[in-house]
């Protein structure tokens, strides 16, 4: 079994919070934490064999130390420059290279972007596009190119998939006269 076909439940105890987490359906809660803090989560329907390693932790904080987290502090702690160095572990940069001779599309400048797909239909390059292209390749095919992208679902934890759409979301379009060949 996987995660895809058998039934979760969201649980937070001291939120006083549960929600059923159904395969095939979008589930969605909300809750207000009152104070800063780490809260612990848990998974309260038996779903197989890996049931109790089912746990984790909502990172409740200050909004002004949130925004601080969500920028990424740093540069070198960033979410992007963490999406830089997953890009380059799981190889995307040997298909997505700038130089327009990979056999994906070249993402520097990208985002924001209006790219015409295989469909004939066109799509904006938003955060959206870019998540469903890592974990769905074969859904939205740009034009000029083979629907041979692995999938990253169950590869790349929601934590890493943040990471790679905020470094492909950081790439900007190369300099004026270094033209792309494709």
């Amino acid at each position: 079994t996987t995660s895809e076909d058998v039934i979760h439940d969201f649980f937070v105890p001291a939120f006083r919070i549960k929600a059923d987490v159904v395969p095939g359906r979008y589930v969605s809660i909300w809750f207000h934490a009152t104070k800063p803090g780490r809260y612990r989560l848990f998974c309260a329907e038996y779903c197989g064999t890996r049931h109790s390693g089912m746990i984790g932790e909502v990172v409740a904080m200050d909004p002004s130390e949130y925004q601080a987290w969500l920028s990424g502090g740093t540069e070198e702690g960033s979410l992007a420059s963490a999406g830089a160095k997953l890009f380059q572990d799981l190889a995307c940069n040997t298909c997505h290279r700038p130089d327009a001779q990979g056999r994906g599309p070249v993402l520097d400048g990208l985002f924001g972007k209006t790219v015409q797909l295989q469909s004939g239909a066109t799509v904006t390059v938003d955060e959206a596009y870019i998540r469903e292209s890592i974990l769905h390749p074969t859904a939205q095919v740009a034009s000029g190119f083979q629907p041979i992208m692995p999938t990253f679902q169950g590869i790349v934890s929601e934590e890493q998939l943040l990471e790679l759409v905020e470094y492909v979301k950081s790439l900007k379009a190369p300099a004026q006269g270094q033209g792309q060949t494709r």
